[in-house]
């Protein structure tokens, strides 16, 4: 889409009332006219966010969260990867005044003293056709105005100060009524007041694309840069006279919806392409648009007409959203600094930069990782024949194992050879550990920093004053004290473990040294599920195929939420590689089109590792009023389809798709009015809540039914299995969640010591608290990639939603019905549909009626209900 215009457009300012404003919108639609937009608007970018897990998933939105601890201002990428640049995304209020016409030949002219009021091009790209029923602006001209046009205006019932220009072709608008081809236009009376739901009704659209070569990145880069400086440089440039919501609050809103889904084209590309030169082009876009954002957030110039205008607009004269970005505004203004001397800017912004870059560097270096490790079929010994023949061969005829998900778990889990599993543990927690190591500690140092020069003791406390924890040692309590209630766990877990390793060594001829090692600790935890529980992954996951589970979950998804969703295919569903899926998602009662959602499941070299959410398109409102569509994609790296078999899965993988799925819907159903507030932009330690509640359907026997069959012979999962399955839940809980808490404090330390060293502390805390010693040599925080990815000083916040998460699942779900669509519904209009426009605890306490509570989530965790955790939690 193309950029607002900086033309000065002169909005029609109304009377106060709606009868008068009423009567000057007759008086202007007898003369109205419009004029053919001249130009059409350039490609558009964004990116996404942070690392994820398989049993450490993450959330990848808009660049990651935008993070409300983030100290961006107000624009800098609501997507950046990285914590340095990642702000909030950006807003859009909607109090545009203006008109639209039809597309069609006549030319009628207004009123004469009526200025041109709407200057914002056309959406189709400037490579497609000029649309036959697209949006045209009506030009207010000064000239004679001639008869009366032979088309019908009318005001619209349901709100008098909207108006419809009909023609006779019929056109399916928001909200499920019927119109005319043409558009509702809402003239606004308020600053900050948007369109109602049902208004206007141009057919949204998907702005992404992913055609773009190198060189093209490389100038639609500095293209990006200059037009959205312009704006910022206009805001800048006002006296206090002339600050106004118009000119400063909607200006900086409007711009960076725009710089939001241009700038996810232009750097989303290095996760996911297939082509190293597009992924090394769009690092390197990356990188410059990083820096921008940094410039861009230090602009003390626009945070003085911030300033200026929160001095001068009177108590409730804005909308509580409107109100809410102009707050958050001049928050994130003084997070960086912008209060302070012009010398302690300078040196902010300076650390900005060069922590934008390490972060960028830190997680393109996993990325590209292509370490493999060759081994032959008895070193391999215990893993199914399966995965196997998927394995690519060396040339003297060995098998490549690479590092990547679909390798690397089903290997530490099955295979019965102690050595195999060591070689892998040690080779995957060195991955880039020398490089890596010494960007951590840089980065880690430079944050430290950067919060001392804001005033903050430590960049933990810099970072959680934005979270529900508020600060370091609130979380530092709540870790301890779950720790302390989860070690006894721990400790039984570990005994029996020891027991199945000394039968198993005895079994194989192989020494028993009574320890558990790191390579030993995802063996004998599937071995604990396969021989307490009876449960047998690889029987359970040829119940699992990919169409099969897609489908059902889709299938759930859809009942649960009020939706539907439809498969795109053609010239509208161009993606970035051939096994990219993309879907429509509809309101099921209205069909209203809600958003969009790319599937991109399987492994490829330089792909991002993990699975994770990326927004690539902000649901809010766009400059004229009209509400841009949320488009989202899930990226995972499951096991691929083989000629033998289709792509089996994992019962925690098929966790870790509902998980990352559930991301996705945040996305989608998210209703907000800024891109700022859009989508999964809400406090980061409740962030995962949504989608941990969520997970709970691959734990109960009527969703697992509906996403499962054999794919031989179309079976259901046995009774007896599913059952077994459901019993082994809280198998291995204790020592799961010890080790969330290991990287937890690991990530707290980090960022409250600046001295320590990260792979001490890291070895030193799986001792103290798993009792289990991390594999000499290894780095594991070098490949932790929520470290540089969004997650800084706030990895807790997996632990800490849960514990909202568990009460809302337990509350509503489970005692209303887990499939109920009355429940499904009052959590995506409570919980998913307000995005970040209000706090996570008014949202929880409207869809559970009361405070929450952490009793459900000690009960999920096999600990006894009565001890009270932390306050804020």
């Amino acid at each position: 889409m193309g950029s607002p215009s900086l033309r000065d457009p002169v909005p029609w300012k109304l009377t106060r009332t709606k009868a008068a404003a009423a009567a000057n919108i007759w008086r202007a639609i007898a003369t109205l006219g419009y004029d053919y937009p001249r130009r059409s608007p350039p490609p558009t970018c964004g990116s996404p966010f942070p690392e994820s897990r398989s049993k450490e998933r993450g959330t990848r939105t808009s660049k990651g969260l935008p993070d409300a601890s983030l100290p961006q201002f107000p624009l800098c990428a609501a997507h950046s990867q990285n914590s340095a640049t990642r702000n909030h995304s950006s807003p859009k209020p909607t109090s545009s005044y203006s008109l639209q016409s039809p597309v069609g030949p006549a030319s009628l002219t207004p009123h004469p003293g009526y200025k041109e009021i709407c200057t914002e091009p056309p959406t189709h790209r400037s490579e497609d056709p000029a649309p036959t029923n697209g949006r045209q602006r009506l030009g207010l001209r000064s000239v004679a105005p001639p008869a009366p046009p032979p088309r019908a205006w009318r005001l619209r019932k349901k709100n008098p100060l909207s108006i419809c220009f009909h023609s006779a072709q019929a056109h399916s608008c928001v909200g499920g009524k019927r119109c005319m081809v043409g558009q509702w236009r809402t003239l606004a009376p308020c600053a900050g007041d948007i369109l109602d739901a049902a208004s206007p009704c141009a057919p949204p659209v998907n702005h992404l694309r992913w055609d773009l070569d190198a060189q093209q990145i490389a100038a639609l880069t500095v293209e990006l840069i200059e037009r959205t400086k312009r704006v910022y440089d206009q805001v800048g440039a006002q006296r206090f006279e002339d600050v106004s919501y118009e000119s400063t609050l909607k200006a900086l809103a409007d711009v960076e919806v725009t710089y939001t889904v241009q700038r996810n084209i232009l750097d989303f590309p290095q996760h996911v392409s297939p082509s190293k030169d597009i992924r090394t082009a769009s690092t390197e876009a990356d990188k410059k648009l990083s820096e921008f954002d940094v410039e861009m957030s230090m602009r003390q110039d626009v945070y003085q007409r911030v300033v200026w205008l929160q001095e001068k607009v009177q108590k409730g004269s804005l909308r509580p959203e409107a109100a809410r970005y102009l707050e958050r505004l001049i928050k994130l203004g003084r997070r960086n600094g912008l209060h302070l001397p012009e010398d302690t800017q300078e040196k902010i912004k300076s650390i900005k930069k060069r922590l934008s870059l390490l972060c960028i560097d830190f997680n393109k270096n996993l990325n590209e990782d292509t370490t493999s490790l060759p081994f032959t079929r008895e070193e391999l010994g215990g893993l199914p024949e399966d995965f196997l023949n998927s394995l690519e061969k060396t040339e003297d005829g060995k098998l490549k194992v690479t590092l990547k998900y679909p390798h690397y778990f089903p290997l530490l889990k099955k295979c019965h050879v102690p050595e195999t599993r060591r070689k892998v543990e040690e080779a995957f927690n060195c991955r880039c550990k020398e490089e890596n190591c010494a960007i951590l500690k840089e980065l880690v140092a430079l944050r430290a920093q950067k919060s001392s020069l804001l005033g903050f003791p430590t960049h933990a406390d810099y970072v959680l004053d934005m979270n529900m924890a508020k600060t370091s040692q609130a979380v530092a309590a709540f870790l301890d004290e779950l720790a302390q209630k989860l070690k006894p766990l721990g400790e039984q877990e570990r005994a029996a473990m020891l027991e199945l390793k000394a039968a198993e060594c005895a079994r194989r001829g192989l020494p028993f040294d009574g320890r558990l090692h790191a390579w030993d600790m995802r063996y004998y935890m599937n071995q604990v599920e396969e021989t307490r529980y009876h449960v047998d992954q690889n029987l359970l996951k040829e119940y699992f195929p990919m169409q099969v589970v897609t489908r059902g979950l889709l299938a759930i998804y859809q009942e649960l939420l009020g939706l539907t969703f439809q498969l795109e295919e053609g010239v509208a569903a161009a993606a970035w590689h051939e096994d990219v899926q993309l879907y429509a998602v509809r309101d099921a009662a209205s069909g209203d089109l809600v958003g969009k959602f790319y599937l991109d499941l399987y492994p490829r070299e330089g792909k991002y590792g993990h699975a994770a959410c990326f927004g690539l398109q902000p649901g809010c409102l766009r400059p004229d009023g009209s509400r841009q569509v949320a488009i989202a994609a899930m990226v995972a790296n499951f096991t691929k389809p083989t000629l033998d078999a289709p792509s089996l899965l994992q019962h925690d993988e098929v966790e870790t798709y509902f998980h990352e799925f559930g991301h996705v819907m945040h996305q989608l159903c998210s209703q907000a009015e800024f891109a700022m507030f859009s989508g999964t932009h809400v406090e980061r330690d409740f962030v995962e809540a949504p989608s941990q509640m969520l997970e709970n359907w691959v734990w109960e026997k009527e969703p697992l039914l509906r996403m499962s069959q054999h794919y031989r012979t179309g079976s259901a999962v046995p009774q007896e299995l599913l059952e077994k399955l459901i019993q082994s839940r809280q198998a291995n809980t204790g020592l799961f969640n010890l080790r969330q808490i290991v990287l937890a404090k690991v990530d707290q330390v980090l960022h409250t010591q600046t001295d320590a060293d990260p792979a001490e502390e890291y070895a030193r805390l799986c001792q103290d608290i798993l009792g289990v010693p991390a594999t000499p040599g290894t780095n594991m925080p070098a490949t932790f990639g929520h470290l540089a990815g969004g997650y800084d000083a706030q990895y807790y916040g997996y632990l800490w939603s849960e514990v909202f998460s568990m009460d809302m699942f337990h509350t509503r779900f489970k005692q209303e019905g887990v499939m109920s669509p009355k429940v499904g519904l009052d959590y995506r209009s409570t919980i998913l549909r307000p995005g970040g426009s209000q706090d996570a605890s008014t949202m929880l306490r409207l869809f559970l009626g009361r405070e929450p509570k952490q009793d459900a989530f000690l009960l999920s965790k096999g600990l006894p209900v009565g001890t009270a955790m932390p306050t804020n939690c």
